[in-house]
Formats: structure tokens, sequence, C-alpha cells
């Protein structure tokens, strides 16, 4: 599999009351295509930040984050936005809906920032949904009228919608219980078996079991990977495999 994302002394460095503190520090690092990479490691390690610089949403204080051959550092701004739009999804902990538009209208919107063909961006919007599990008659409702589990598909329709190259999901899982949580893990999935690249950080062993490639950030740094290959549901063998991996990480 090609490389889709290559990054090159990656350092993140924040300043916090005159004091340089290095989250992030000279991080070598590839992105296969098609792979479902899970970034795992203790709070404040850098996970999420490892994850905002790969995306674009944060700009490396140092170092290449390279796309299919371009620096997106090296945009500005406006450049970047415009980048995220057309290569990125992003689901969160947090759905990030917008309470005043039905389910519907908030995957309509994400993709109209891309494409102006309304009937397009229409017809694309409700095969996400479908493709989701969101039942039709949800479409029309409001966030706030749903479930938890049924937003957060609502958020991965949305990250879908305009083709993104990979899928960012930052704890995706963390507010939602073990059956919604598994439903959007199973979704998430699916959509990694048809080819779609998925870089995700949790905390949670059984989420990171969905991941074909683990890697583990210690002190802002990469300090373990272990490669777990196709997920198989109930695979025990799998299970011990990234047990024995955090316990030697220290985790």
């Amino acid at each position: 599999m090609r490389n889709i994302i290559e990054t090159k002394k990656l350092c993140k460095t924040f300043s916090n009351g005159g004091v340089q503190q290095h989250v992030l520090k000279n991080i070598d690092l590839e992105i296969r295509e098609g792979d479902f990479t899970v970034i795992m490691g203790a709070s404040g390690a850098g996970k999420s930040t490892l994850l905002y610089a790969l995306s674009g949403m944060d700009r490396p204080t140092l170092g290449e984050v390279v796309w299919n051959g371009t620096d997106i550092a090296k945009k500005s701004s406006d450049q970047l936005a415009l980048f995220r739009r057309k290569n990125c999804g992003f689901v969160f902990q947090q759905t990030y809906l917008v309470d005043s538009m039905s389910v519907l209208d908030n995957v309509l919107a994400a993709g109209l920032l891309v494409e102006k063909d309304k009937k397009k961006v229409t017809t694309k919007a409700k095969e996400v949904l479908t493709s989701v599990d969101l039942p039709e008659e949800l479409w029309n409702k409001f966030p706030t009228q749903i479930s938890g589990g049924e937003a957060q598909r609502v958020g991965i329709a949305r990250a879908l919608v305009n083709h993104p190259g990979v899928i960012f999901a930052d704890e995706p899982t963390g507010a939602l219980n073990s059956q919604t949580g598994k439903d959007v893990l199973n979704a998430l999935t699916r959509f990694n078996e048809s080819g779609q690249s998925i870089v995700m950080v949790t905390h949670d062993i059984t989420s990171a079991r969905r991941g074909n490639r683990i890697l583990y950030v210690k002190d802002g740094e990469i300090a373990g990977e272990l490669e777990l290959g196709k997920y198989v549901s109930g695979d025990k063998d799998r299970h011990s495999m990234l047990r024995d991996f955090l316990r030697e990480m220290g985790w």
C-alpha cells in the first residue's frame, strides 16, 4: 500500500507562561492508504496534537506533513481550510452538529462547502446516511431529538460526504455507552473494509482492537508500533497481542 501521509521531523511546541512545552518531537511517520491506524498513549502524550498536525487542523512548529507529495504545512490558512474540506473527514467525541438544522441538512452543509450542485450533494448525503444505518425517518429530525449514538453516526456521515482521503476520529466513542459505541465502531470498520483510510485516537482497548496498526505515543514520540492485521470479531489472540503490547509500552 502506498503512503498517503508522511511526516518528517515533525515537532510541535507550545509556550505556557514563558516555558516551552515540546509536545511532538521529531516524528517521522507514514500513514498508509487503506489502513485503520490507531493512536494510543497516556493523557498528555501528544496523541490529539499528532492527529491535528496530520490533518492540517494545526500547524507544526517544525518539520513537514506531506500528503501525496505536497507539504501541507507550507499552505496558507485559506489553502489549508480548502484542503481539509476536500481531503479530510472529522469525527470527534462531541458531534458538533448544528442543533437548528435537521440531520440531513447537517450533512448537506458539509457537502455544499465543496460541491455546489445541491442535487448531487443531496443524493450523496442520503447515500452516506443510509450507509451508517441511520433510519430515513430520522433524517428530518434535529440533533436534540435523536440519541447520542445516532448523532455520532450523523457525524460519520458528515465526515464521509466529501469522499475524504482520510477520516480522522478523536475518541469517537468516548461519550457513548458500550452498545452505541460498538455501533459506531462497526460503521467505521465497514468503511475501512471498503478501502477508507482512518486515523483514530482512543484510550479504549476495545476500540483500539478495530485498527490494523497501533501507534503508541509517549512523551511526544512514537514509542512503539504494533501490526494487528485485519480485524476479526471475537479474535482472542488479537486482544492478547494488543494487551501485551500496551503493557510493554507502560500502559
